[in-house]
């Protein structure tokens, strides 16, 4: 009885190693390609390099990265993709990490409606003036046109400011920011489930194993395949 209840104590523990060094190894394979979209790196005299600056960031790169504890992965916090003739923006999901973004001076003509969906950190904007701010301008607590760019500051939380019980989510759960203009619904307590009706202990081995098993797979693929890459380069 004592061996059944030590591993059924172990299974989350192994879980989420498996789940944060599948994620560590698939992030450094696609989360740091965003740094490449465009070439050249983040100059110290940009928004984007003053504020790597003054974060104690390292540039790599067209991203700052930083790590938070000597022992935590980097991620990004920055992320300069100004002046790389940018027409379109649909994927930038590698760097939803990041504080500060800079787009301007790209003939960007659309931005993915879920372009920025999951940045709930994300805090300063710089846009072309024609564009509008993710989730809209009403999304940011301030918006301002200067200097031909259009500059989006302080993200706005989509829910109730009290903390409690949504009105826009389902009971059982909770409201949380995901991102300019987005909202998520997480459920309290033992809920779990299609709109949290489901009450009880989450099949957390039956979810987690088979999505770490396939998410191994892929990323040992990708590297493979970026391995090919700079070969041929």
């Amino acid at each position: 009885m004592k061996m059944k209840a030590g591993c059924s104590q172990l299974k989350p523990v192994v879980l989420i190693l498996i789940f944060n060094s599948c994620f560590y190894a698939s992030y450094q394979l696609t989360g740091l390609q965003v740094c490449k979209l465009c070439s050249g790196a983040v100059l110290n005299v940009s928004a984007v390099g003053m504020f790597c600056s003054s974060s104690a960031g390292r540039i790599d790169g067209r991203c700052c990265l930083r790590n938070n504890n000597a022992g935590d992965p980097e991620h990004i916090i920055g992320l300069d993709l100004s002046n790389c003739s940018l027409t379109h923006m649909e994927d930038l999901q590698g760097a939803s990490t990041a504080l500060i973004i800079d787009l301007s001076r790209n003939p960007i003509v659309n931005i993915s409606d879920t372009a920025f969906q999951g940045f709930i950190e994300l805090n300063y904007t710089i846009l072309p003036q024609d564009i509008f701010c993710p989730g809209g301008n009403t999304s940011w607590e301030k918006v301002e046109v200067k200097d031909g760019n259009r500059l989006c500051e302080g993200q706005r939380n989509m829910c109730n400011q009290t903390g409690q019980l949504s009105l826009t989510c389902p009971e059982n759960s909770l409201c949380g920011p995901y991102g300019p203009g987005f909202f998520e619904c997480s459920c309290v307590d033992s809920y779990h489930g299609y709109k949290c009706l489901r009450e009880g202990e989450f099949p957390a081995l039956r979810v987690f194993g088979p999505l770490g098993a396939s998410t191994i797979v892929i990323s040992v693929l990708l590297w493979v395949t970026q391995r090919r890459k700079a070969k041929s380069l």
